[in-house]
């Protein structure tokens, strides 16, 4: 048996690579709607600013989640 050490590096970077970028998107529409709590608290000018980053970060998580299961589900393609 013979494994290609250099496909299994090259797949396991890319796993912590998307895994640390989801992360820090997730974290990002964490902070917008951080914002958005504090814009209605202090009546601010960050209100739209705090929605859209979140809307955005966490839409954007929805489609690498819904990519994963694409590329999971046999029936999709």
């Amino acid at each position: 048996m013979h494994l290609n050490w250099t496909a299994l590096g090259q797949v396991a970077a890319v796993s912590v690579g998307a895994t640390l970028a989801v992360v820090v998107v997730f974290a990002l529409g964490v902070l917008g709607l951080a914002r958005l709590e504090g814009a209605s608290a202090l009546r601010g000018g960050t209100f739209a600013l705090g929605l859209t980053q979140a809307l955005l970060c966490f839409l954007a998580c929805a489609a690498v989640v819904a990519y994963g299961i694409y590329l999971i589900v046999p029936q999709f393609h």
